[in-house]
């Protein structure tokens, strides 16, 4: 079911499971816009957890939309041995940003859920 929120976003009316975690990791997101257009591009994640993330794109994506979505820990030195964590993601909220014509795109994971535990920025 689609709701529009009050804050003029649009979600699918699914409870989250999990709380998620302010956390800037670097993402790649490949998939096709609203009109049917291939994207690919790099942004970083608002926030995280095992089932979903958050970040903000310049492209418009369709709510219900299937997008590929990488973290590369290889900008990591801690990580270097780590490969990348790569899953699907199905775009279950979009709603507009603080920053002039992006918007914040919610995805919940379709594929592998994200393993790694990260403390939040804001309790740093």
């Amino acid at each position: 079911m689609v709701q529009k929120s009050s804050f003029g976003s649009t979600v699918l009316s699914k409870q989250r499971s999990e709380r998620r975690i302010s956390v800037r990791l670097p993402l790649r997101v490949r998939g096709r816009d609203s009109r049917g257009v291939a994207f690919e591009e790099e942004t970083s994640s608002e926030n995280l957890c095992r089932n979903g993330a958050a970040f903000v794109t310049r492209f418009d994506v369709a709510l219900g939309s299937d997008l590929e979505i990488r973290i590369p820990f290889s900008h990591y030195a801690s990580r270097r041995l780590e490969s990348d964590f790569a899953t699907q993601g199905r775009v279950v909220h979009v709603g507009s940003s603080d920053e002039g014509g992006e918007r914040l795109v919610g995805v919940q994971f379709t594929g592998p859920r994200f393993q790694r535990v990260f403390r939040s920025e804001s309790a740093a």
